[in-house]
């Protein structure tokens, strides 16, 4: 909360409106939330001429006069109203604090006509039990009858309730910095107030010792006052910071408060008497103890920063002083304290503690050491005028605040790039004068030596660019249609390629499912064995306690749960990432089926998975993906796959995964499964040419061979392509027979051949001679013969 009476100490407000002044702040990029008046209309000065006791109640009837020709009958409840008592009276129509309206009525009967107020009833004080108990206010006896009450008391003010930005300075929680905004946006210059005292022969640096053993405070000085006279504040600081929303104490505390808000650098003041002659700053022990002003013990952390006597704590430091310390009735030396310490430690310790202060809400953001010295002079100037104090000369101090300007050198044109603007040299120069920044002008060029009182602004021409437009005004920017180039939208390739592959199996018939990274670590080890299974040092649960390398486990799972709920066809699959040995993490495609591929049960014809259509949903996504032809399979080298139900899925030689049935003494349910590398699969292919059908006819031929049970389909397909030669289009593997009439050891496995020659027609004669050869080269494989009639 900013008083607008406090900062027109420092800068020329006589003629300016505060309501339309706070459209600018808030155009100018600080944000005014609110402006508050506190003069309340019908609040006036009165004397009380009679009170007389109502029966049987705490309350009085008072004839109040109001106006030299005016009297009204008020009933009041304060146990020390009076006759002759000059007082503050609401007049009906009078709205308090608290949307409180005041109108004439009756109280137990009694015509009462206003209420005679306490400070904490006009919010000139805190509304809690102990004010309400001293009762109404009681003004001197030369107070005039029907002023207004506010302006007798000097506490008219107009406040803006500022909406501070967390990456904002604290320029703005302070008077003098609010007042360098005002003065940058009106280009009006900041006077600084009155801090010149005289100094007695005494030195500090005779009767105290200071020092300082941790690099989190950086800044640190200190003075002493003698001879101090304990009293009540004047009028002027009661007020100021009444308004600003803190309780005054006496002169010596409300001068502490009123530097801080001056200047926006917390002070703190130790009764020199009880501190003795030391001061050491240091880091906390765990678990170390102290008491603060607000009477609670509290346990400290060894990130605390805390300032003692060598011996014991007398103040944490930023946040809050030592109840040991205390400024009491008794003091009449002061050490006042002014430092700059570590902000991020001081945000820690108030969190810790659960105490956010005045003090470290400003700490916590950074101080200026300029403002450090600024304030500590202030207060002795304060502390001299109006509490009687008798000021040492010299100082303590500890110093290794990096002092080195920031300076920001840039060219123009570039502040015209970043807003978007045409600013000329001399526009550019205007802003920079309003803002007080220091700066050089060469060849072209700007060097500006950027104030210390601005700690958010970096050596960054990015943040000079802000300061110019905002004061410039972002409203006065004109509507442009963005000059830059342009590129076509979409996914990176590798996140396309998984969202294709995702689209093709729900095109496929499959259901998506998202499962856990962290499973069991038992039976993480069934499937890909031949990877280090990746363990986690604090698990959650014992059913997480390793982090996947294979997805067969998690749709196992997922088959079970939905199964135990009455679902009897499942196809499911996942994308997602797998992990293994060290630091390596793949993506993989999981696919799990159970039941049925496709229900028709209106005819009762049904696709039940198998092997086939699993292979089947593979090819299709290969195709797809552009890998036809550069695709086999192998003998599964999985161990708890099913021998006779599984392959090694190879891709140009390389094994990309498997699929198959999970081994029926790992899962007694018919389940096939599937898992690839997905990421394998995302390889460079050959452009898809459009090749138009013949013209001329096909001929097609079925042949089959009876073969060893062990003798792979790959072997045949591969001479059946070699004896076949160019005009051998396709080979189709179209039916798989296993009976007694051929053998319990072999096999019979029926091809469809298709012959074709684009430049002509084919004869039977040509064909016949090519499917002989194929007969003869793979007859000559061992125990492979000719079934006794064609297909």
């Amino acid at each position: 909360m900013i008083s607008m009476n406090w900062v027109k100490d420092y800068i020329d407000l006589k003629d300016e409106n505060l309501e339309e002044l706070a459209d600018k702040v808030t155009k100018a990029g600080i944000n005014v939330e609110h402006v508050i008046s506190n003069n309340i209309p019908n609040l006036v000065v009165g004397e009380v001429l009679s009170c007389e006791d109502i029966p049987e109640t705490h309350l009085h009837k008072c004839i109040v006069k109001v106006a030299n020709n005016e009297e009204i009958q008020i009933v009041c409840g304060a146990p020390n109203v009076r006759e002759g008592l000059k007082v503050i009276v609401a007049l009906p129509g009078a709205v308090l604090p608290g949307e409180f309206k005041i109108n004439k009525g009756k109280i137990r009967g009694i015509e009462s006509n206003g209420m005679i107020c306490a400070l904490c009833e006009i919010g000139l004080e805190e509304d809690n039990e102990e004010n309400y108990k001293k009762g109404i206010h009681e003004l001197r006896e030369d107070a005039p009858i029907g002023v207004d009450a506010m302006d007798y008391l000097k506490v008219s003010d107009t406040l803006y309730d500022l909406d501070i930005h967390k990456h904002k300075n604290n320029d703005c929680l302070y008077h003098i910095g609010f007042a360098y905004e005002i003065g940058a946006i009106l280009g009006k210059k900041v006077t600084l107030p009155e801090a010149n005292y005289k100094e007695i022969d005494k030195s500090i640096k005779d009767k105290f010792e200071l020092s300082v053993n941790t690099e989190n405070c950086t800044y640190y000085k200190a003075k002493m006052v003698t001879d101090l006279q304990l009293g009540e504040s004047p009028d002027f600081i009661k007020n100021r910071l009444i308004s600003a929303g803190m309780r005054p104490i006496n002169n010596i505390v409300d001068i502490s408060n009123y530097v801080m808000l001056e200047y926006g650098q917390p002070l703190h003041f130790f009764d020199k008497d009880k501190l003795g002659n030391k001061i050491v700053v240091r880091m906390a022990k765990d678990n170390e103890q102290t008491t603060t002003l607000d009477g609670v013990e509290r346990n400290l952390k060894s990130e605390d920063i805390v300032i003692t006597d060598g011996e014991k704590i007398v103040a944490i430091a930023g946040v809050m002083g030592g109840l040991n310390t205390e400024v009491d009735q008794n003091t009449k030396t002061v050490l006042i304290e002014s430092a700059i310490f570590n902000p991020y430690n001081i945000r820690k310790t108030e969190r810790s503690l659960n105490l956010r202060s005045e003090a470290s809400m400003r700490y916590e953001k950074g101080l200026n050491y300029e403002y450090t010295n600024k304030a500590l002079d202030r207060a002795c100037y304060l502390l001299e005028k109006y509490a009687s104090g008798k000021v040492c000369k010299d100082y303590c101090i500890h110093d290794t605040e990096d002092k080195i300007p920031k300076t920001v050198n840039f060219k123009p044109e570039r502040i015209n790039s970043l807003l978007g603007l045409n600013l000329t040299n001399e526009e550019m120069e205007v802003q920079l004068d309003k803002l007080d920044f220091k700066y050089e002008l060469k060849d072209g060029d700007f060097t500006v030596t950027i104030p210390r009182r601005r700690l958010d602004i970096e050596e960054n021409v990015n943040d000079i660019a802000e300061e110019i437009g905002r004061l410039y005004g972002y409203y006065n920017l004109e509507n442009t249609m963005p000059n830059l180039p342009t590129r076509e939208g979409g996914y990176r390739p590798n996140i396309k390629h998984r969202k294709e592959i995702s689209k093709r199996c729900r095109a496929l018939g499959l259901d998506e499912v998202r499962t856990y990274s962290l499973v069991d670590s038992k039976t993480a080890e069934l499937f890909n064995a031949d990877k280090k299974l990746i363990l986690v040092p604090n698990p959650m649960s014992q059913d997480k306690t390793a982090l996947r390398k294979t997805l067969i486990q998690s749709l196992l799972e997922t088959i079970k749960y939905n199964k135990t709920r009455g679902l009897k066809d499942i196809c499911i699959y996942e994308i997602s990432k797998v992990f293994f040995d060290e630091f390596n993490e793949e993506n993989h495609l999981g696919i799990a089926m159970y039941g049925n591929y496709l229900s028709n049960n209106w005819q009762n014809q049904n696709t039940k998975v198998d092997f086939y259509i699993l292979k089947g949903i593979i090819e299709n996504i290969m195709n797809y993906c552009g890998l036809k032809n550069r695709y086999a399979y192998q003998k599964s080298t999985e161990e708890n796959m099913h021998p006779g139900m599984s392959a090694d899925i190879i891709l140009d030689k390389e094994k990309i995964g498997f699929l198959g049935r999970i081994h029926p003494s790992i899962c007694k349910d018919e389940i096939y499964v599937l898992e690839i590398n997905i990421e394998k699969l995302n390889t460079k292919t050959k452009k898809t040419k459009f090749k138009p059908a013949s013209i001329y006819p096909s001929i097609k031929k079925d042949l089959a061979f009876i073969m060893p049970l062990d003798l792979s389909n790959e072997v045949v397909e591969k001479e059946i392509k070699h004896a076949g030669g160019r005009l051998l289009k396709d080979i189709e593997v179209f039916d798989l027979y296993l009976g007694d009439n051929i053998g319990k050891d072999n096999k019979s496995i029926a091809y469809k051949l298709t012959f074709e020659d684009e430049t002509r027609t084919l004869t039977d004669e040509e064909v016949m001679k090519i499917f002989n050869n194929i007969i003869e080269k793979v007859t000559n494989i061992d125990n492979v013969v000719l079934r006794d009639k064609l297909i």
